[in-house]
C-alpha cells in the first residue's frame, strides 16, 4: 500500500492518467468507472492507479472525515460483481491536519479488458472514457500475452466450428455487452469473441474457457470435464449403489442439469410434527447451499485433470470432491477468508450467465443456510494437495424432529387415536360440542356421544384440554406442549 509521503506527492502529481481526485463520497458509478479504467491501464505503464476521496483537483484537502462505513462502501466495489474480472485493489484511510483522505489503490489487470457492467472504461490523461474497438483489441491482445490461467489459454486442437457461437452470442455477449452494441458490431465473429477472451487470434482457435462454456463436445479436449453422480444405499462407498449417472456437456448445458438433479433426486422434503396439531415441511439439505457448493466446484476445478467432479450421495451425507486444491493466495490457514480464482474467465462468465451472484461470500452463506435447515456445518478438507473435498451431513430436523434435546427434556404424551382426532377437530373449531364431535368422528369410526364425553373428561384431567367460559357461550383451548413426542396407545 502507498505511504503517507507518497500520497502527498500524488496530490500534486502531473501523472493524471493514474490519479483521480474528488470531493464526492456518494458517486458510486463514477468510482467504479475510475477503478475499471485504472485496472485496464491502456498506456501499459504497469503502475498502480489511485482514486483519492477528500481532495480538490488542485491537490488541496476538502476536510473530509473518513468513517468506517465509507471505507466499507468503497472496499465492497472489489467484490460486488459489477467489475469483471475482479480488480486487484486495496483501500485505506490517511489522516492529515486539514482532513482525511480515502485512497483506493488499483493494480493493472493481467486479464484485460476489465468491464464495469459490460462496458470497458479506459483512462486518457485526466479523462476516462469508453474504449473504442481498436483500444479494446489492444487490451484483448494484452490479455493473451499474459496467459495467466489455463482457461485463458488457446485450445490449439479446437476450431471455431467446435464452439456454439450462437449460444455464446445470445447467452454471453448480449447479456455482457448489451443487444444494441452486439448487433452493431461489424467485426468478424473471431474478433468479437476474442475481445471477451473466448478466442485467440494469434493461433486462430478458441480458448479453453470458450470450450468449457460453449463447446459442442468439451470432453474431446478435456476428458475429465464431467460430473459423476452416485447414490449409495449405505453410509460409505462399500455399500450398494442405488443410482449412477454421468452429466456432461458445456457449462450452459451441464449447470442446468445439475440444478435439475438436485431438485428432482437429491433434495427431499417430508412433513414433521412440531406439535400434535401442526406439521412443518423440512428438507434433508437446503437447495441453495448444495447448489452453491456444486457451482463452486465446477468453477474452481482443475480442468486439465482427467478426474471427474465426484458428487456422491450417501444415506446420511453428501460428498463433493473435485480435482484441484486451494489455488493462489488461498491457503489452509486463511480459508475461507481469502479466495483466489483458478479459472477467472470461467468465473466471470458464470456471473454473466446468472450462476454466481456475489464473489467470496459463498462459504459463509452456505453455512448459514445449513444451520437454518438443521444441518451441521459443511466440512471442508482443504489439506488435500490435488483435490478439494466438501462433506455435508443430512439435516437433523429431517431425520429426527426432536434431535438436540435430552430425552428427559422431551415431553412424551400418550393418547389414543380417537383422542388425537378430538384434539385436531377442536383445534380447527373450538366451539364444537360432544355431539358435533361424535358426528365428525363417525367419518373415521363409529363412536357415540357418551364415549366422546369420557375422552374429553380424561383430556381435561390431564390438562391437555381446557374449557374457557360456560357450556353455552364458552370455547375449548388445546394445551399440548410444543415439539412433543406423541405415542399412540
Amino acid at each position: 500500500m502507498i505511504t503517507k509521503d507518497e500520497i502527498q506527492e500524488l496530490l500534486h502529481s502531473t501523472e493524471t492518467y493514474r490519479v483521480e481526485r474528488t470531493t464526492s463520497t456518494s458517486d458510486m458509478d463514477k468510482f467504479q468507472e475510475v477503478i475499471c479504467a485504472f485496472a485496464n491501464d491502456l498506456p501499459n505503464s504497469r503502475k498502480n492507479g489511485y482514486l483519492i476521496l477528500g481532495a480538490y483537483d488542485n491537490g488541496e484537502l476538502s476536510g473530509l472525515k473518513v468513517t468506517d462505513d465509507l471505507l466499507k462502501k468503497i472496499a465492497v466495489i472489489r467484490s460486488n460483481g459489477n467489475i469483471l474480472p475482479i480488480p486487484v485493489m486495496s483501500v485505506d484511510r490517511f489522516q492529515f491536519s486539514e482532513g482525511d483522505l480515502l485512497v483506493a489503490e488499483v493494480s493493472p489487470s493481467d486479464l484485460p479488458p476489465v468491464r464495469y457492467r459490460g462496458r470497458t472504461f479506459i483512462r486518457i490523461a485526466p479523462r476516462r472514457d469508453i474504449a473504442t474497438e481498436a483500444e479494446e483489441r489492444i487490451l484483448a491482445e494484452r490479455r493473451m500475452s499474459f496467459l495467466a490461467t489455463f482457461d485463458t489459454m488457446p485450445c490449439l486442437t479446437a476450431k471455431l466450428n467446435d464452439i456454439n457461437t450462437d449460444l455464446l452470442r445470445t447467452k454471453y455477449l448480449i447479456p455482457l455487452l448489451g443487444k444494441e452494441l452486439v448487433e452493431s458490431d461489424t467485426r468478424p465473429i473471431e474478433e468479437q469473441i476474442a475481445a471477451v477472451g473466448m478466442y485467440d487470434t494469434e493461433h486462430n482457435c478458441p480458448t479453453y474457457a470458450a470450450v468449457v462454456l460453449f463447446g459442442y463436445k468439451p470432453r474431446c479436449f478435456m476428458p475429465g470435464l464431467y460430473v459423476q453422480y452416485v447414490r449409495f444405499k449405505g453410509e460409505d462407498v462399500t455399500s450398494e449403489v442405488e443410482n449412477e449417472m454421468q452429466l456432461e456437456g458445456n457449462y450452459c448445458e451441464l449447470l442446468p442439469r445439475l440444478e435439475s438433479l438436485l431438485e428432482l433426486s437429491v433434495i427431499k422434503k417430508k412433513p414433521v410434527f412440531v406439535s400434535i396439531l401442526r406439521e412443518e415441511m423440512v428438507s434433508n439439505y437446503p437447495y441453495q447451499a448444495i447448489r452453491e457448493l456444486l457451482l463452486n466446484a465446477c468453477m474452481h476445478r482443475d480442468m486439465q485433470s482427467n478426474t471427474p467432479l465426484r458428487f456422491y450421495e450417501f444415506a446420511n451425507h453428501l460428498e463433493i470432491l473435485n480435482a484441484g486444491g486451494l489455488y493462489g493466495n488461498a491457503r489452509p490457514e486463511n480459508f475461507p477468508s481469502v479466495n483466489d480464482y483458478r479459472n477467472p474467465l470461467v468465473a466471470s462468465a458464470m456471473k454473466t450467465l446468472g450462476y454466481v451472484n456475489m464473489f467470496n461470500r459463498g462459504v459463509g452463506q452456505v453455512q448459514t443456510d445449513l444451520k437454518e435447515n438443521g444441518n451441521l456445518p459443511a466440512e471442508f478438507n482443504v489439506n488435500l494437495i490435488t483435490a478439494f473435498k466438501v462433506d455435508v451431513k443430512v439435516s437433523q430436523s429431517y431425520t429426527n424432529e426432536n434431535v438436540g434435546k435430552d430425552e428427559g427434556d422431551v415431553p412424551v404424551i400418550e393418547l389414543t387415536e380417537r383422542q388425537r382426532f378430538i384434539l385436531e377437530f377442536i383445534s380447527a373449531d373450538s366451539t364444537l360440542s360432544a355431539k358435533a364431535l361424535s358426528e365428525k368422528m363417525s367419518e373415521k369410526s363409529s363412536v357415540n356421544e357418551r364415549t366422546i364425553e369420557r375422552d374429553i373428561a380424561k383430556l381435561k384431567k390431564l390438562d391437555y384440554l381446557r374449557r374457557i367460559g360456560g357450556r353455552k357461550d364458552g370455547h375449548w383451548e388445546v394445551n399440548i406442549p410444543y415439539n412433543c413426542v406423541i405415542e399412540i396407545v
